[in-house]
C-alpha cells in the first residue's frame, strides 16, 4: 500500500492578509463566487473589493443559509450557475468553507477557503461533513481534491470570539492521538492510504504546540491582538491539524463526536468542543497511560474545552441517552472503527462514563 500526503495547493496566513486576496487569486480565474455568512459579508466585503479594485473581475457574492446540507449545496450550484462563476471562495466558518468546497467538487472548479475563525481543521481538508437541516451529522463527502488555496488574516481572526480559536485547539487536540491509533492499527488515512513520516511528524508537532502556545493565544486573542503565539495556534488548529489529520487518519474521537450530535443539547456547541471530549473518550478506549490523559485534560481545563458531560451541557443525561451516543458512533463506516481493536456500543458507553469520572475528579 502506498504512503501519501496531501493538502492544498498553497497556504498563506498573515495579518492582513485578505487586502492581498486578488493577488493570490488571478491565476484562478475572472469570476468568483463569493460564499459568505450574512455578518461575514458586512465584516469582509469592503476589504475583498477594495483588494479586486480596477481588475474588471466579476465579483457574486451570495449569503450561505445555515448548515451544510446537500439542499444548500444545489441551491448555491444553481446560483453559481446563473452567474456563469469560475471560481468558487469560501469565506467564513468551518460550515460555509465545507460548502463551498462542495459546491466547488460538484461543479469542477477551483476553489478558495478563507477562514475568518480557527475554529477547526476543514479549510485544508478534501471533505466536507454534510448535516440535516436540524444540525444532525449526516455524511462525510470526499472531494476529489484539496483546495487551491487557503487562506488566512491573522487580523481577522484574532477578532473573532475567544470561544472558537479555543473550539479549533480541541479539534487539533485530537490530530496527534487520532493518527497515532490509525498508524497503531495499520488503518488509512482519509486519501485511502498509510501515513507518512511527514504526516505523522506534522499531526505530533500540531499537538506540541498547542501545549506550548494554546493559552498564551487565548490570552491573547481575549484582547483581540496577533502575537506570535496566535500565529502558531492559528496554524496549529488550520494548517497542522489539517494535514495531521487527513494525512494521519482518523479515530474514535472524531466518532464520539458525531455521536454526541445526537443529543439535542450538544448540538449548540462547536465541533471541536465536543472532540476534545471525544479525545478523551478515546483515551480511555485505548488505557492511555494515566500521566498522558491528565496531560490532557489539564490543557482542557486551562484553555476552557470540556472534559466532563456537564461541559457538554449534558450532565442529567440519562443512561439510555448515552446508549444512543454510543450507538451512533459505532455505526458501520464510523472511523471508530480504525482504533487498534474492536470498539461496540458497550465499550463507548463505558469509556463516556469513565472520562466524565476523570474530568470530575480532575
Amino acid at each position: 500500500m502506498a504512503r501519501t500526503i496531501i493538502g492544498p495547493s498553497k497556504y498563506v496566513q498573515g495579518n492582513g492578509e485578505l487586502r492581498n486576496l486578488q493577488k493570490h487569486v488571478e491565476h484562478l480565474g475572472h469570476s468568483f463566487f463569493i460564499i459568505v455568512s450574512q455578518a461575514g459579508l458586512d465584516r469582509v466585503q469592503p476589504t475583498i473589493l477594495e483588494s479586486f479594485e480596477g481588475t474588471g473581475a466579476k465579483l457574486v457574492f451570495e449569503v450561505c443559509n445555515g448548515e451544510c446540507t446537500r439542499a444548500e449545496i444545489e441551491r448555491l450550484q444553481g446560483v453559481l450557475q446563473e452567474n456563469a462563476c469560475s471560481c468558487v471562495i469560501g469565506v467564513g466558518g468551518g460550515k460555509i468553507i465545507d460548502t463551498a468546497k462542495a459546491v466547488g467538487f460538484f461543479e469542477q472548479l477551483p476553489v478558495v477557503v478563507v477562514p475568518t475563525i480557527a475554529s477547526t481543521d476543514a479549510p485544508c481538508s478534501a471533505l466536507s461533513i454534510l448535516y440535516s437541516p436540524e444540525g444532525v451529522f449526516s455524511e462525510i463527502l470526499r472531494l476529489d481534491r484539496n483546495p487551491d488555496l487557503v487562506l488566512l488574516d491573522s487580523a481577522i481572526i484574532a477578532r473573532a470570539p475567544v470561544r472558537l480559536l479555543v473550539s479549533g485547539m480541541g479539534d487539533a487536540l485530537a490530530t496527534y492521538f487520532e493518527a497515532r491509533a490509525c498508524s497503531r492499527s495499520g488503518a488509512d488515512n482519509m486519501a485511502g492510504a498509510k501515513p507518512t513520516l511527514a504526516g505523522m511528524a506534522i499531526a505530533q508537532l500540531c499537538y506540541q504546540t498547542l501545549l506550548r502556545d494554546g493559552f498564551s493565544a487565548k490570552l491573547a486573542v481575549q484582547n483581540r491582538v496577533v502575537t506570535p503565539a496566535v500565529e502558531n495556534i492559528i496554524e496549529a488548529n488550520t494548517y497542522l491539524s489539517g494535514i495531521g489529520f487527513e494525512s494521519g487518519g482518523l479515530a474514535a474521537a472524531h466518532s464520539v463526536h458525531n455521536g454526541l450530535t445526537v443529543l439535542e443539547p450538544c448540538r449548540r456547541l462547536y465541533h471541536g468542543e465536543k472532540v476534545a471530549f471525544g479525545t478523551l473518550v478515546q483515551l480511555v478506549l485505548e488505557n492511555a497511560g494515566m500521566e498522558e490523559t491528565k496531560q490532557v485534560i489539564a490543557f482542557c481545563r486551562t484553555v476552557g474545552l470540556p472534559v466532563k458531560l456537564e461541559d457538554l451541557g449534558i450532565g442529567g443525561a440519562s443512561l439510555d441517552d448515552i446508549k444512543e451516543v454510543a450507538k451512533a458512533a459505532c455505526a458501520e463506516g464510523e472511523t471508530i472503527h480504525n482504533m487498534p481493536f474492536p470498539v461496540h456500543p458497550g465499550d463507548v458507553v463505558a469509556a463516556i462514563l469513565t472520562a466524565d469520572e476523570l474530568g470530575r475528579r480532575a
